[in-house]
C-alpha cells in the first residue's frame, strides 16, 4: 500500500546517502539496549528548551545545516523524538500510491545537495488538491513527532499537524 511512498523516500535517502554518506534505515540505528530510561532522560535534558508556544524542536529557527542534521538524527534515533512538537519549513512532497496520498515536507542542507524529508498528517479534513499548496510549495509544519511500523520499514511522521503556507 505504501510502497511508492517507501521507495519514494528510500530513493531520497539514497540521494542523500550518496552525496552525503551515512546509514539508509533509521530503525537499524536504534540501539536495541536503549532503555525506556535513556529515553525519559532525553526527554527530561530537552524539556527545557521547550518554547512558550510549546515547541520542542523548532527547526525554523535552525541554519540550513543545523536542520538538516537535527532531521538526520530524527531518522537514525527516532525515539528520543517520540511525542515532542516539531516546527519545521520546507517543500510540500506529495506521493501516491494505490489511491491514496502521502504528504511530506522536504528539507534540504545549506548546500542544497542533500534533502531530508517527513511525512504529515494534517488535522482536520483537508481536500487534495483544494486545500493545499501546489508541489513544491514552501510549508510550515507543526505536529507530534511519531513513528509507525509497517512490516518491517519504521517511518517517521509529523502526526495531528497544523499546515501553513
Amino acid at each position: 500500500m505504501k510502497k511508492l511512498t517507501a521507495l519514494f523516500f528510500a530513493l531520497l535517502m539514497i540521494a542523500s546517502l550518496a552525496a552525503c554518506g551515512g546509514s539508509a534505515d533509521p530503525a537499524s540505528s536504534v540501539p536495541a539496549e536503549q532503555t525506556a530510561a535513556e529515553a525519559q532522560t532525553v526527554t527530561e535534558a530537552d524539556a527545557s528548551e521547550v518554547s512558550a508556544d510549546g515547541i520542542d524542536i523548532d527547526l525554523t529557527t535552525m541554519s540550513a545545516t543545523m536542520v538538516y542534521s537535527e532531521v538526520q538524527n530524527m531518522m537514525m534515533n527516532p525515539r528520543s523524538y517520540i511525542g515532542k512538537t516539531v516546527k519545521m519549513q520546507g517543500a510540500l512532497n506529495v506521493a501516491e500510491e494505490n489511491d491514496q496520498r502521502y504528504f511530506a515536507c522536504i528539507i534540504k542542507d545549506a548546500t542544497a545537495c542533500c534533502a531530508q524529508g517527513i511525512e504529515f498528517d494534517w488535522a482536520g479534513d483537508h481536500a487534495y488538491p483544494d486545500d493545499y499548496p501546489e508541489q513544491g510549495e514552501d510549508i510550515t509544519v507543526v505536529g507530534s513527532f511519531t513513528t509507525y511500523k509497517e512490516n518491517t520499514q519504521t517511518y517517521c511522521q509529523l502526526a495531528n499537524a497544523e499546515l501553513t503556507f
